[in-house]
């Protein structure tokens, strides 16, 4: 049995949720109908002509890549350029695009921590913070028989987690007063009369951004007819959300021997390194593709070493400089590890949730460049 594509999108959503991508970014549904069934999903890091056809080759109903086939706006769409042909096919052929990627960069275990796991490093720590998470304080009243399914209903968006904690509400018993007026059919009590109901005072944290479905599905599921509840801005120092890692190795190793590593994990042939091979690599920051941009951060931050990809010659000089190592392991090279990030996360929910529907991952090496 097939599932709406609504459905999958939501996964990755789960996983990576637009709300932590950057403004510059053009994520999510690129190209489809969400009330799609779909039966197969291709999982990629790119999207170009020869993706496509394997999409095509296989059945396949969606596509989801962490580059975004789109990224500027479009004024038009001409089926003789590389880009109209391949929205003209994906028409055709009725497969959809989703993208996941500067959200999927930043999220917790999303692709910078896959990363910082294949190389090795612990006590890991955001390279640069882009974003906190705001909080509201929610508060209902409900009657006593109602807490608990409240508590689920609110619990099951997103409601009530701080830190590792999940299900974080307090309770408070007292009386609540209402007159039902002509017209009304209160849950409890006599209309055009005030009368007086045991209450509980349910309050707990709510991540700014899902306020409103968390209001939306407590009004759903509250016994009253009228709902009275609270909502109130709060200046807690939410979670940090960010680009890039930075961590440790549990042992100190050469930059020489270390970079065998970094080629093993990542199955590459070769690598471009900054720094003297027999130096001492202890502390690693890393950003998956383009991040040569945070070499001072990086040393700032007392990093022996930066992995990251696209390095250009003058920002090679500036970390000599600031005295800090880098390997670049190309922009695919760091990149290229999403897909089976991405198709373990989606067959984990998929069998959890009790969905039929096929993961692939896509066998095309996008990789541009060649070594010769």
């Amino acid at each position: 049995m097939s599932v709406k594509l609504q459905q999958i999108t939501s996964l990755v959503n789960k996983l990576a949720p637009k709300s932590l991508a950057a403004d510059w970014d053009n994520i999510g549904l690129q190209l489809g109908d969400y009330n799609q069934e779909v039966e197969k999903i291709l999982v990629s890091l790119d999207i170009n002509q020869e993706i496509l056809q394997e999409a095509v080759n296989k059945n396949v109903d969606l596509i989801i890549a962490h580059h975004p086939l789109i990224f500027d706006k479009l004024a038009k769409i001409r089926f003789d350029t590389p880009l109209g042909k391949i929205i003209q096919q994906a028409i055709k052929e009725e497969i959809s695009i989703y993208i996941a990627h500067t959200n999927y960069d930043i999220a917790p275990g999303g692709l910078n921590d896959i990363l910082a796991a294949k190389l090795k490093l612990d006590n890991l720590d955001i390279l640069e913070v882009t974003t906190k998470r705001k909080y509201k304080k929610f508060v209902v009243f409900v009657p006593e028989e109602a807490v608990n399914e409240i508590k689920d209903a609110l619990g099951s968006l997103g409601a009530g987690w701080i830190g590792n904690y999940s299900d974080c509400f307090f309770e408070q018993q007292g009386r609540g007063s209402f007159r039902a007026l002509e017209g009304t059919d209160p849950y409890s009590g006599e209309e055009d009369r005030v009368n007086q109901v045991d209450e509980y005072r349910l309050e707990t944290i709510v991540p700014s951004h899902i306020l409103g479905k968390v209001i939306k599905k407590m009004i759903k599921v509250h016994p009253y007819e009228e709902v009275a509840y609270d909502v109130y801005p709060l200046e807690n120092e939410g979670e940090r959300f960010g680009l890039g890692r930075i961590g440790y190795l549990k042992e100190s190793l050469p930059l020489r021997e270390y970079v065998d590593l970094i080629k093993e994990e990542l199955t590459l042939d070769t690598v471009r390194v900054v720094g003297e091979l027999d130096r001492s690599i202890k502390k690693v920051a890393l950003c998956s593709g383009s991040g040569a941009n945070y070499i001072k951060a990086a040393a700032f931050k007392g990093a022996d070493l930066l992995v990251t990809g696209d390095l250009k010659y003058h920002q090679g000089q500036l970390a000599q400089e600031e005295g800090l190592a880098v390997v670049d392991a190309g922009h695919y090279g760091t990149e290229k590890i999403m897909k089976e990030g991405v198709v373990e996360y989606l067959l984990t929910e998929i069998k959890s949730n009790n969905l039929e529907v096929e993961i692939i991952k896509s066998k095309v090496n996008t990789n541009p460049f060649q070594i010769i």
